[in-house]
């Protein structure tokens, strides 16, 4: 059938207005679009009509197909099928949102290395990166630790042949860095590090370091002192105060531990702190000649410092864990508190 006069669309008016109140599925609903309202649907092809219609003719079969067409739009549109999935659920509500996926996030211990890390470079340090298997040189001899020196007994260690070893600190990088690098020098080093200990609350055979050096013509303890307390006041808060305490350390003369005011009771004493009101939380010093000399660095024209934390160790004080086992349980339930 034409349709080419406006009593020719009233019939197709109802025509449309019939098959629509038909639709029981989606594939009806389909070919109802396709049929009417697609691109060589019925409505759309109304438009060739229009050429060989008078001008009066024209306005008045445009004006009503125009009409015809949003009127069909506008129902097929709102039709309650083409909100509603099908569903043998009568409570089925596909307008709420959905289940959302369950995303990872860092670990606790890469949380506290990554802030360590960002502001030591913003203090204008770089990262180097070294082996986790080490030989007895860089290990230990290089850093001032001969065979049979007594601090070799300090680091109980997982010895994997007469010379090779897990590494016990990051240490080892620095000398690695010192033998390829003319100073000035200023990097750290984290990483994994191994010790022949017992697993308790308080230890593990596994933990993380972030070792520092800085060497240079006229370096001081003072520097060494500055850049703790810049680093201490950065990562803890900016009033933090920081104890240092004389240490012994076999590649660093002299050596010191640095204490931080405890963050949490600020200094009036906890359960954290030991009611101390002081957390322990790295060792330092200057650089051993010993050291330089291994490296072929003249300690008479320069000088360095060097300092070390444990990942770990921050990490329990920080989030308040009493137990290192903890963070390496993979316990969801632990690990959604971060």
């Amino acid at each position: 059938m034409e349709y080419n006069t406006v009593e020719s669309l009233e019939t197709l008016r109802g025509e449309a207005l019939a098959e629509f109140g038909a639709i029981s599925s989606e594939p009806d609903a389909e070919n109802f679009r396709l049929k009417y309202l697609g691109k060589k649907g019925i409505l759309r092809d109304l438009v060739k009509s229009l050429g060989s219609m008078s001008e009066d003719d024209r306005k008045t079969f445009g004006a009503a197909a125009n009409a015809l067409r949003r009127e069909v739009e506008e129902r097929f549109a709102e039709a309650p099928w083409q909100n509603k999935a099908e569903t043998s659920d009568p409570g089925f509500d596909p307008t709420l949102p959905g289940y959302p996926f369950q995303t990872g996030s860092l670990h606790p211990l890469a949380k506290i290395r990554n802030e360590i890390v960002e502001i030591l470079v913003s203090m204008g340090f770089s990262v180097a990166y070294g082996p986790d298997v080490e030989s007895d040189y860089y290990n230990f001899q290089a850093l001032n630790m001969p065979p049979l020196h007594p601090a070799r007994d300090m680091q109980d260690t997982f010895y994997i042949s007469e010379n090779s070893v897990l590494r016990t600190h990051t240490s080892p990088v620095q000398i690695r860095v010192m033998e390829a690098q003319k100073p000035p020098i200023r990097i750290i080093a984290p990483g994994r590090v191994y010790r022949n200990e017992a697993i308790s609350a308080r230890s593990y055979c596994m933990f993380h370091q972030v070792e520092g050096l800085y060497v240079d013509e006229n370096v001081s303890f003072a520097d060494l002192k500055g850049t703790l307390l810049a680093f201490s006041r950065r990562f803890f808060d900016a009033n933090t105060k920081i104890k240092i305490r004389p240490s012994f350390f076999p590649f660093t003369e002299p050596s010191v531990e640095v204490d931080v005011e405890c963050f949490l009771c600020k200094g009036k004493g906890c359960n954290i702190c030991k009611h101390s009101g002081w957390l322990e939380i790295l060792g330092a010093g200057m650089v051993h000649p010993n050291v330089f000399k291994a490296c072929k660095i003249d300690p008479e024209q320069y000088t360095g410092f060097a300092f070390g934390m444990g990942i770990e160790r921050i990490a329990l004080l920080k989030y308040g864990i009493d137990d290192i086992r903890l963070l390496y349980e993979n316990d969801v339930r632990f690990l959604r508190q971060f």
